[in-house]
């Protein structure tokens, strides 16, 4: 079952710790209970952060986002873990609001969960002692979850496929101003051709597809 596809890829971690105007949005236009909200508004607060940067709670974050859904044993089988600790820290993850029930699957003996997105847009959460630790651990879980989804596509690229991919990199020198020109104008497309598809039935041989946009100055070149 794929009914909430567009919602599940747009379940996703939205960084922006910059002191300027965040970008306009690409996750979810909402956030759960308003403990955290969609680029642009409010922030992940610290308590949800601190609760969120634990490495199983990560994983299972995760996976959530590869699978779009999933059930506690299911997880538990993907992370070789106990269902007892995915139901755990699943209902943990919950009181922060960061998975929710998934509406396409009900009435089963087992809850299947899904994803919700979020934004880290206060600078002061990584300036500050007592959140830059889960800030950073956060952050390299998402570096990492990306590096080995790369390589997963890749390790399973069928040339003979007709599926379309795009792996593609550019080095540009701008300014400041330019540089968050150009990641609105980037995330707005991408916000573009998520409203065209969110919350539709997905058609017959749609596949999920992971998007990823990444704007950084490079190191050691000031």
């Amino acid at each position: 079952m794929q009914r909430n596809l567009c919602k599940e890829i747009y379940a996703k971690v939205s960084l922006h710790m910059t002191d300027g105007k965040p970008p306009t949005a690409t996750g979810p236009l909402e956030g759960p209970r308003g403990r955290f909200a969609a680029v642009g508004q409010e922030s992940v607060n610290p308590t949800a952060l601190k609760a969120f940067a634990h490495p199983l709670r990560m994983a299972l974050y995760a996976e959530l986002q590869r699978r779009g859904s999933a059930t506690a044993s299911q997880l538990a089988r993907a992370l070789e873990e106990s269902s007892g600790q995915t139901s755990y820290h699943l209902r943990q993850l919950e009181r922060h609001g960061f998975v929710e029930d998934d509406p396409a699957h009900t009435g089963g003996r087992e809850r299947w969960w899904r994803a919700v997105g979020f934004a880290m847009t206060e600078p002061a959460l990584l300036r500050d002692p007592a959140t830059s630790g889960a800030v950073r651990a956060v952050v390299r879980q998402v570096i990492a979850e990306r590096a080995a989804a790369l390589t997963a596509w890749f390790n399973a690229y069928d040339p003979d496929q007709a599926d379309d991919g795009l792996l593609s990199s550019s080095t540009l020198a701008l300014t400041p101003a330019e540089a968050e020109t150009m990641t609105t104008e980037l995330n707005a497309v991408l916000e573009r051709h998520a409203a065209a598809v969110r919350g539709r039935d997905v058609p017959e041989g749609a596949r999920r597809f992971r998007v990823h946009v990444d704007v950084f100055p490079l190191a050691g070149t000031d």
